[in-house]
């Protein structure tokens, strides 16, 4: 069981036979009245995302998820395709299941693969990965009196903002949950 004051993000819990997982959660604690609990929710199974209150007292039963290395073969229209590292079986995930952040992902990468009670609702890549830069601008000398970056786009398609020095050809490591540049490879 957990309570709705120990809600912290990816925790998944069962209300009236539905599983949720927590996307954001905020504790208000107002100067008047009693405190309470905001959260925003995704169904696991529709994917559904809603925005609910709770008391802190409230208790749920908490919902176990299989969380399984499998690695990223490839893409064939919506469906991509994923290797269980241990059994060699294939199995499409739908493009809808992934989320923002597999923009990041590349091909042989090995991403940890959500699933209830064998139905599968979701894909978390590493935290970082190493990307090469397939197309940026290039920076100029003096342009870096100010932290100024410019749009690059990564091998993998996904666009995002880079130092003014970083050249086209150039491996780079990407935090995939902010989208953000951390630095050279």
């Amino acid at each position: 069981m957990i309570s709705a004051g120990e809600f912290r993000n990816g925790v998944t819990f069962d209300v009236d036979g539905t599983v949720f997982q927590i996307i954001e959660f905020q504790h208000v604690k107002p100067g008047k009245g009693a405190a309470f609990v905001r959260t925003k929710i995704r169904n696991v199974i529709s994917g559904a995302v809603t925005e609910r209150t709770f008391s802190p007292t409230e208790k749920f039963p908490t919902a176990f998820v299989e969380r399984k290395d499998m690695e990223y073969l490839y893409a064939d229209g919506d469906l991509h395709y994923f290797m269980d590292v241990e059994t060699y079986e294939n199995i499409p995930i739908n493009a809808d299941k992934l989320g923002d952040n597999f923009k990041f992902v590349k091909e042989n990468t090995v991403v940890k693969v959500l699933s209830y009670k064998g139905v599968v609702f979701g894909v978390e890549p590493p935290f970082f990965m190493e990307l090469q830069v397939a197309k940026t601008d290039p920076g100029f000398k003096g342009d870096t009196a100010t932290n100024a970056t410019k749009p690059a786009i990564l091998e993998t398609g996904a666009e995002i903002r880079v130092p003014l020095f970083i050249d086209e050809g150039e491996m780079i490591q990407i935090d995939t949950r902010t989208g953000e540049y951390m630095g050279r490879a």
